[in-house]
């Protein structure tokens, strides 16, 4: 096949072939082959990420072999793990318009002709996505694959788990562990790299982009310890230069119908809430107003959560590739989806669909045989919400699905932790963490430690959380988050005060703040806000140009 990239052919071009050739590329081959640029985030600070540098290698010889030239850049990547509880955690999700940010720049500036932009975990592979959407070149996102299950003894263990074994470590032993038992914990965690091996916001995001048509079919799902991912990287490699030819975009494949077959999967996984906020901002990229809050809610009550891993289940993600990995669960669900979507393999979902798996099994059940009923996910309105908040409902416990507490207001996710641990918080409390919102953090914190201590000090039963932050993929039970208008947008949840009642309704939908509306107008008129936490900075502009929890949280004000 010919091929020409204008912008190095030609006597003009000299400049720009003579830059390549200091870099060690031959001038000869640099205007009849495609450009491939090659977005790795790769650090060293990540499991879910520390996979990319060889596979990543494994891309550029795939390339080579097809034909193109591969041109790799750095993009910026996190694992927040190390910054729960901690000041920080509010900014990870601003990762994702760093990093769409970062490839839409050095891909416009160096003029290639198609992107393979490699991620791993929670909020980069999101801003990969959205840079794909937002450049619309041939391009495929690819993932580097689950880690492979930790042991704890016997038992599966996952590194999301660990925090909360480690909160109910210390309550039970008053304030003391078994420094034996914490060495178990941190060396079975993590056996391999790649993202942690439970359908937290690493793994739910890695699948969704399979689901989404913009990685090849069964390739998210293969551990990243795999020499199966070596393979598939080298092949990802000769098909983006198939796509350049093909003139195959992301525009033709992140289409509406796309994102609503990515619902799908993210409902019957029981998928990280923070999916819906990812989503959401994908839709306002390709201007698909649509795609919202209520689309969740609908789709919630037709598609069961039939996933039988962690933290809605018992199994591990690695557990699914040799099972048949996304196609064997879309199977299941195969009379929802739209099946004209296209994948950039070039194959059509319902053309993935005619080959996959369609015997169910202990970690994938079938339709009539569902986890839950619903997709577990519930989106909440009232009062407290009037533009909505969600929860995991498929996490919840029956006894929990209408509760009514009074309030306990804190304004971090620190100090709430620190009242339940020192006793203070006694069941029938609903907990209130507030300003963690995109514009209060800023940037939206995940309010993890709170959460995960409820689950420990065996309170979720008794004990609720409601915030204007969000939660980390690993949490579960009885915790609302996305509250919006947030308390730093002047919502409701800034006037909540100690002692107040918030009453919680999932079959209705409903979240109710009980107080009188005369209180609440007096409430406001006394209200002195508090100055923003950043005066300057990256996360001060981010602040000033997000979106709310609803639309997404990315910084999407356009004109």
């Amino acid at each position: 096949m010919d091929f020409t990239n204008k912008i190095f052919d030609g006597p003009i071009a000299t400049h720009c072939r003579a830059t390549y050739k200091g870099s060690g590329y031959d001038p000869q081959d640099l205007a009849n082959r495609p450009h491939i640029g090659i977005a790795n985030a790769f650090s060293e600070h990540s499991p879910g990420h520390k996979p990319l540098r060889e596979q990543v290698q494994a891309i550029k010889n795939g390339i080579w072999q097809a034909g193109g030239i591969p041109f790799e850049f750095g993009i910026p990547s996190t694992c927040a793990e190390v910054a729960i509880g901690h000041c920080g955690m509010e900014q990870d999700m601003a990762m994702r318009d760093l990093v769409a940010g970062s490839c839409e720049l050095v891909s416009n500036i160096q003029h290639f002709d198609g992107l393979v932009l490699a991620a791993g975990c929670d909020n980069i592979v999101p801003g990969t996505l959205l840079a794909a959407a937002r450049c619309d070149k041939p391009t495929i996102c690819f993932v580097s694959g689950p880690m492979l299950s930790g042991r704890l003894d016997r038992e599966p263990l996952a590194l999301g788990e660990v925090l909360e074994i480690s909160v109910g470590e210390l309550n039970k032993n008053g304030g003391t562990v078994d420094a034996r038992y914490m060495e178990k914990l941190e060396m079975g965690a993590c056996p391999t790299g790649g993202a942690c091996p439970l359908f937290g916001t690493a793994n739910t995001m890695q699948v969704l982009v399979e689901a989404l048509g913009m990685t090849p079919e069964y390739s998210s799902t293969i551990p990243a310890a795999y020499t199966d991912k070596m393979v598939s990287a080298q092949r990802i490699g000769r098909r983006i230069v198939e796509m350049v030819f093909e003139d195959l975009r992301p525009s033709q494949i992140m289409t509406r119908e796309a994102i609503e077959n990515a619902i799908r999967l993210d409902l019957a996984i029981g998928g990280s809430l923070n999916a819906i906020l990812h989503l959401l901002a994908i839709g306002n990229e390709l201007n698909l107003p649509e795609i919202n809050l209520e689309l969740f809610d609908r789709m919630s009550h037709e598609t069961p959560c039939i996933a039988n891993i962690k933290p809605c289940g018992e199994h591990t993600v690695d557990k699914l590739f040799y099972l048949g990995g996304v196609p064997a669960i879309m199977k299941q669900i195969e009379g929802q989806l739209h099946k004209e979507c296209l994948n950039v393999s070039g194959h059509t979902m319902g053309e993935i669909l005619q080959s996959a798996p369609a015997a169910s099994n202990e970690v994938i059940h079938g339709m009539e045989n569902p986890l839950t009923k619903d997709g577990g996910l519930a989106v909440l309105k009232g009062n407290l919400a009037p533009n909505g908040c969600v929860m995991r409902s498929s996490s919840v416990a029956a006894s929990m699905y209408h509760f009514c507490g009074q309030a306990m207001v804190y304004d971090s996710d620190a100090s709430a932790y620190d009242a339940l641990m020192n006793g203070e918080v006694k069941p029938g409390s609903v907990i209130v963490v507030r300003y963690a919102g995109p514009i209060g953090a800023p940037g939206m914190v995940e309010v993890e430690c709170t959460a995960s201590a409820i689950i420990n000090l065996r309170l979720d039963e008794s004990v609720a959380l409601v915030t204007d932050g969000r939660f980390s993929g690993f949490n579960h039970g009885p915790i609302v988050g996305h509250v919006s208008p947030e308390a730093a947008a002047g919502g409701l949840i800034a006037y909540v005060e100690n002692g107040d009642f918030i009453e919680i309704d999932i079959e209705k939908r409903s979240i109710s703040l009980l107080v009188d509306e005369q209180i609440i107008e007096e409430r406001k008129r006394q209200y002195v806000a508090p100055p923003p936490k950043l005066a300057r900075g990256f996360m001060r502009t981010y602040a000033k140009n997000c979106l709310p929890a609803e639309l997404g949280g990315a910084m999407q004000q356009w004109d």
